[in-house]
Formats: C-alpha cells, sequence, structure tokens
C-alpha cells in the first residue's frame, strides 16, 4: 500500500494525474495502517473508495470515516437474483450455460442466497454440475438437462424447505411460531424458528413479531420481556445472520418459558373501543393545564393535589371524565410479576376512591 501511495504522489507532481485506490475489506486495515492513508486522501494524491462488511463506525478510523461519503449496499432483491439466474443460464461459457432451470429450482436458489449474489451464483454451477451427466450415451445431445430443485438441495447439503414469503407458508409458519410462544412450548417455538432461518426469511421480520409477542402475550407478567425482544432485535440489525439466529433463538426461549399475560393488550383495546364508541368526556377541570395565560381565570388546576405531596405519593382525586368514572381497563393477572402488580393496583385503586 505505501508503495502504491508512493506512486500515486510521483504520478500528480509528475503528470498531474490523480490515481484512484480501492481497498476490499478495509475493517481488515489496523488503526495505524488506516492513519496512514490519511496524508493520501487528504491531500488528494488518490481517490479511495473502501469497501467493508462491518459497520464503518466501528471499524474505519474516525478521521477517515469524516473524510468520506458513506453508502450503503443493500442486499439484492429477489427479483435481481432471478435475472442474474437467468443471465448465467444463458451464457454459454460457463458449466451453467450448458443447463436449463425450471422455475422451483431457480426460486429455491433464489431463497438460499438471502440477497447474496455471489452464494447464488456459486450454488447455480454447483447445481448445474450435478444435473449435466458425466457420459450417458442414451442422452439426447440436442436437449439441454435441467436443473431440479433435488439437484439444488443436493448441491447445497440442506433440504429445501416449502417456503414461499409471499404466500401461505410464510403466514402459516409465522403463525405456528407466535403460537408456540404463547403456548409456552419452546421446542416447538425454536421449531419454527429454525425453519424461518433456513428458508432465508428476513430475521428482522422474525425480530418484529418477537417485540408484538413480548407486549401482547407476556406484558407486565414479566416486565424483562419487551426490552429483552428490542435487545434481539438491536442485536440481528447490528451483527447480521448468520450469528444473529443465537439472540433470535434467545429472545424465543425466553418469551416461551415466562409468563404470559395479555392485560394490557385487553386493556387498550377496550379503551380505544370506549373512545371510538364516543365515550369521553371533559378532562376534569382540576387536571387541565394551568400554565398559560388565562387559565387560572377559567379555574383551570384549582383543586388538584400534587401526588408527591401526598403522604405515601398517591393522592384521592379523580382523573377519568366524569361520563367513565368508575371504568375499569387494565385486569391484571395473578401471574408472575404481575401477581405483585395486581394486589399494589388494589390499593391503589382504593385510594383514588377515597376508600
Amino acid at each position: 500500500m505505501r508503495e502504491v501511495m508512493q506512486e500515486a504522489l510521483t504520478q500528480r507532481d509528475l503528470y498531474g494525474q490523480s490515481t484512484i485506490l480501492f481497498l476490499d475489506e478495509i475493517h481488515r486495515f489496523t488503526k495505524a495502517q488506516q492513519d496512514a492513508l490519511l496524508p493520501g486522501v487528504e491531500n488528494g494524491w488518490v481517490v479511495l473508495i473502501a469497501a467493508t462488511t462491518e459497520n464503518p463506525s466501528f471499524s474505519v478510523v474516525s478521521p477517515l470515516l469524516s473524510r468520506s461519503l458513506l453508502l450503503t449496499l443493500k442486499p439484492l432483491t429477489d427479483d435481481d437474483l432471478r435475472m442474474l439466474v437467468d443471465r448465467a443460464v444463458a451464457d454459454p461459457r460457463g458449466l451453467a450455460g450448458a443447463v436449463t432451470i425450471g422455475d422451483e429450482a431457480r426460486d429455491a436458489l433464489v431463497r438460499l442466497a438471502s440477497g447474496d449474489a455471489r452464494r447464488a451464483l456459486t450454488a447455480l454451477e454447483a447445481a448445474a454440475s450435478l444435473a449435466v451427466p458425466i457420459e450417458d450415451d442414451e442422452a439426447d445431445a440436442d436437449a439441454a438437462p435441467e436443473i431440479t430443485p433435488e439437484h439444488v438441495a443436493q448441491a447445497v447439503d440442506r433440504a429445501l424447505l416449502r417456503y414461499d414469503r409471499q404466500g401461505d407458508e410464510h403466514y402459516d409458519v409465522i403463525s405456528a411460531f407466535i403460537k408456540s410462544i404463547r403456548g409456552s412450548d419452546v421446542d416447538a417455538a425454536l421449531h419454527y424458528l429454525a425453519r424461518m432461518i433456513e428458508a432465508g426469511e428476513d430475521p428482522r421480520f422474525i425480530a418484529r413479531r418477537l417485540i408484538i409477542s413480548a407486549a401482547e402475550d407476556i406484558g407486565l407478567a414479566d416486565p424483562q420481556a419487551l426490552p429483552l425482544a428490542v435487545a434481539a432485535a438491536d442485536a440481528v440489525q447490528f451483527i447480521g445472520m448468520p450469528e444473529g439466529r443465537i439472540p433470535l433463538a434467545e429472545a424465543t426461549a425466553y418469551l416461551a418459558t415466562t409468563a404470559k399475560s395479555n392485560a394490557a393488550y385487553r386493556a387498550i383495546d377496550a379503551a380505544i373501543a370506549d373512545v371510538r364508541a364516543g365515550g369521553f368526556g371533559r378532562v376534569p377541570i382540576h387536571l387541565r393545564d394551568a400554565h398559560y395565560a388565562g387559565a387560572k381565570r377559567l379555574g383551570h388546576g384549582k383543586g388538584y393535589v400534587y401526588p408527591h405531596d401526598a403522604e405515601i405519593g398517591i393522592a384521592a382525586q379523580q382523573y377519568l371524565p366524569d361520563e367513565l368514572r368508575g371504568r375499569r381497563y387494565y385486569e391484571p393477572k395473578a401471574l408472575g410479576a404481575e401477581r405483585d402488580v395486581q394486589a399494589r393496583l388494589e390499593k391503589i385503586r382504593r385510594i383514588l376512591d377515597g376508600k
């Protein structure tokens, strides 16, 4: 690299030419090696183009990163990969050009590639080598052999799952996954998680469903469930796959084996139903905003008791509008941590009611 930088300086000084320097896998360079690039970048000896599969905020030194434009490359779409496979099959220069491929086999390659063109082409070449007969006197010389899903499965040494990300399998498997967590069957939940991972399901989709499950089916029965599910989603986003399967499995196992309660989920739905049905009234006058000019003249805030001034931190006063006074939405279950919430809430409601 030092030789390249010196040659770039010579080209600039003698001929007025700038050099384009492309560095692949820049995250493998040490901090000192990356710092050595700065003079060339700052003084225009080189136009640096660097590529990395890591997060550049952590893998590239700040002085170099601040002098760069960051372009994020996204995984190829399924349609992109299908086009790539078709072009490779149509190209007579490679082994894949000697075969044909059906829709099912193509879709299997696309699914297994998970957005990676190199993986798709590698699997295609391996499947093509299996489809082309070594010596077959009875083979039709005019008919190109066809790659089948079985060839693809054999080439990548894994079973091809029937799983259409836009079809019934997608919805059936994710439904079974969530219901297994809700039903506390950790083994079934991990089975369906494995099916989704092996079928190339978007791990961010799985992580989002885990977050929803933590809030909907577990709630305050285990207040740690939601933060753990969010942490798993962040971890998947940060480290990617295949390592992302580990935090996904950890979150799945935790959610499946912990206490369950849908009380918070039912409470917000009941409250929304009341509001949609017109079940709302004026905010009690002592709760209204009293900070703007003229609010005191309207009586806003009059009679409000500041809870922190109360001996036990709870003051007996009305919070719901008159039309909904006494309405109960949240009814915790006697399960997990929500058992303590249930006992505490009974006392709170008695104090609020002045009993």
